[in-house]
């Protein structure tokens, strides 16, 4: 299937520089620091190598924004853009308003069981439905997608109680009027029992 490059898939991957004491730092409270940032970087670059794919065009949303930009961390080739200020759901709703029009999903590169299948499964699922979301076994998400045929809903993270039980319906709550679709359940990693 081609597709006009004006409704090209998107998936941004959200990625943080790899610093001690900046990234991962509830799991850096378990195992140290300087071990979290070290799993961070490799765990991010094989999801990144792994998530190259034909069928999307991959794009890094790097924090913090000028640092990131600049990073030699992270493949040179990828597309990047900075995440910008805010809580998650600021900076999320800011990368949707910021791509061109076509189907897009959200993730953070914290996801050791992903793989492309897991992301065309949520570009399928935007074909029939105006949002999808991976939920997380801890009442969170993994991936948000929404198919942008429309202008993203104003209220879509208003609210949100991140980092809860409650995060992935509390952010369906905010969108009532778009059908909903799911995909696989998978894990991030928090802390040292997530590991």
């Amino acid at each position: 299937m081609i597709i006009s490059p004006k409704y090209r898939r998107r998936l941004v991957v959200m990625v943080k520089e790899p610093r001690p004491g900046r990234v991962k730092t509830r799991l850096g409270r378990s195992i140290g620091m300087t071990t979290a940032a070290w799993w961070f970087r490799h765990q991010a670059r094989r999801v990144l190598r792994q998530l190259q794919d034909p069928r999307w065009e991959l794009i890094l949303s790097v924090s913090p924004n000028y640092e990131g930009m600049q990073s030699r961390v992270w493949p040179h080739h990828l597309a990047r853009t900075p995440q910008g200020q805010g809580n998650l759901g600021t900076r999320m709703k800011t990368l949707f308003d910021s791509l061109p029009p076509g189907p897009a999903c959200i993730i953070g590169a914290d996801i050791p069981g992903v793989t492309s299948r897991e992301i065309w499964q949520a570009f399928r699922s935007l074909g029939t439905h105006d949002a999808t979301f991976g939920p997380a076994p801890d009442g969170g998400y993994w991936l948000i997608g929404l198919k942008r045929t429309k202008p993203t809903p104003a209220r879509l993270f208003s609210e949100v109680r991140w980092s809860t039980a409650t995060a992935l319906q509390d952010t369906i709550d905010n969108i009532p009027d778009l059908t909903i679709g799911r995909v696989a359940t998978l894990s991030d990693v928090d802390d040292a029992n997530d590991l």
